[in-house]
């Protein structure tokens, strides 16, 4: 008997077949919403990047831009949060603003990148996740004592982070770098591991079970557009 089955078997015997067949409608949603907001963050920095106009609004307002930066930390807590107290409509209108306003921040890139190498990375990102994705998925190994590791190696990197911003030290924005792949690699495996192990206790998939599944597209989405980030500044090319 594997994992799947020992989660289905913890309920009611009257309900195990409903539970069998909502697991793949709520990992589909994962996936679809996950990739549903890469599309519109891709879409958002690459038109923003493109009308001069607002990039100087973001970029040399400094109240616009911090505006910005506050509406994406408000929207990612919010719905982290609150999920609970909202509904799917709004968490999933809130889940598309913050992948709005997160594109809007990260359009630089295709001023400071060549688009041949930020596709390049883009590729080589949606390659390393996918690989480290299934792995999460698909093995037997408990990974919660690795989370546990990789969560505090990005609270300190977040602390390192905000001190290099003081330092402006090249040579440790690289080192960083390094770290932060590593980190968001193996969180993406833990990641996926956990997200599946919740949504197999789901015993249908009602709105709460939906809601769920947007975190963990919430969750998978910030994965991968940190490793991105990280590995555009280890091989991208400057203009």
């Amino acid at each position: 008997m594997d994992y799947e089955e020992l989660k289905l078997n913890a309920i009611p015997a009257g309900r195990q077949l409903e539970a069998a067949k909502a697991f793949p409608v709520l990992m589909r949603k994962v996936y679809s919403w996950m990739t549903l907001a890469l599309i519109i963050t891709a879409l958002t920095a690459y038109g923003v990047a493109n009308t001069p106009g607002v990039m100087q609004a973001i970029y040399q307002n400094q109240i616009v831009f911090w505006g910005l930066i506050i509406a994406e930390f408000a929207l990612v807590v919010g719905v982290s949060a609150a999920i609970n107290r909202l509904s799917l409509p709004v968490a999933t209108l809130m889940f598309i603003a913050y992948s709005v306003v997160n594109g809007a921040l990260m359009s630089y890139i295709f001023l400071v990148y060549t688009a041949s190498s930020v596709s390049t990375v883009f590729f080589i990102t949606a390659g390393t996740f996918a690989v480290m994705a299934l792995f999460g998925y698909t093995t037997k190994t408990d990974l919660s004592s690795m989370g546990k590791i990789l969560i505090m190696a990005l609270v300190g990197m977040i602390i390192a982070t905000v001190v290099n911003m003081f330092v402006k030290s090249e040579g440790f924005t690289l080192i960083l770098s390094y770290i932060g792949v590593l980190v968001f690699v193996g969180l993406t495996a833990y990641d996926s591991q956990k997200i599946k192990q919740m949504l197999l206790e789901a015993p249908d998939a009602s709105d709460s079970a939906q809601k769920v599944a947007l975190l963990g597209a919430l969750t998978l989405y910030l994965d991968f557009i940190n490793l991105f980030i990280y590995l555009l500044r280890i091989f991208g090319k400057r203009e």
